[in-house]
């Protein structure tokens, strides 16, 4: 297997499910790794872990929501390992300031406290509506991500909750960005809007933008097989040596 593996990163309290449908697409062309941040508290230390642990020397970095904020980390600590990075339904600015900012904390604390007392699940079908296109409210996809969510401790929400209220303010590394990057997001992403992703782009030099129709935040999952359409695309881009 001669190809660069392919890292895949997942997001908050999310597992390898999120990256199934892409693992089986690429899976027999080159290695296909999903790293498990256990109760690592930072986006640097998850970002630390990849890099300790990637099969290779070089490989392809896709980080999904929290995992395109670590992808950046990863991006920043050792941008000579990364061949392609490809940041998906995700952010890269730090906490706001202000009001926004003490809502964000107040509601991602309000969560965990359900989490505890009611149970990881319960928690899940409270935050994750938000999640997917509402036409698949209560669908399989949906029940799929409440089963990663089940998985899950809230030991390991409260360590993913502080690494992003911690989050560094990756805007001043974007311009530097020098493989090739893929932008991609669902069109109806009401979490981490296409607005933002069509800013994100812009910001990067030569950098794609690829809108996933019909989908929300959950793309690798709602619209598999596009968001493998955009990403085998992406890996056959060519890399400056």
């Amino acid at each position: 297997m001669s190809n660069p593996p392919l890292v895949l990163l997942p997001g908050l309290l999310c597992d390898a499910t999120v990256w199934e449908d892409q693992r089986a697409r690429f899976g027999a062309q080159r290695e296909c790794q999903v790293p498990d941040y256990g109760t690592l508290d930072t986006l640097t230390a998850m970002a630390e872990h990849v890099l300790q642990h990637a099969p290779a020397d070089r490989f392809n970095l896709a980080g999904h929501s929290m995992g395109g904020r670590v992808a950046l980390e990863v991006t920043r600590l050792a941008p000579e390992r990364v061949l392609r990075l490809a940041l998906m339904d995700t952010g890269y600015q730090g906490l706001a300031k202000g009001v926004a900012g003490e809502s964000e904390r107040a509601g991602r604390l309000a969560l965990l406290k359900t989490a505890r007392e009611q149970g990881m699940r319960e928690m899940g079908r409270v935050w994750a509506r938000g999640m997917v296109h509402p036409d698949r409210l209560d669908g399989p996809v949906f029940e799929a991500v409440l089963d990663m969510i089940e998985r899950r401790t809230p030991e390991v929400f409260e360590a993913q909750i502080h690494a992003l209220l911690n989050r560094p303010d990756a805007s001043g590394q974007l311009a530097g960005i020098a493989c090739p990057t893929l932008v991609l997001c669902g069109r109806q992403d009401t979490w981490s809007p296409l607005s933002r992703h069509e800013t994100l782009a812009a910001e990067i030099p030569g950098a794609t933008l690829a809108a996933i129709e019909d989908a929300g935040h959950m793309t690798t999952m709602e619209q598999p097989g596009a968001v493998n359409d955009a990403l085998a695309q992406w890996l056959r881009a060519e890399v400056r040596h």
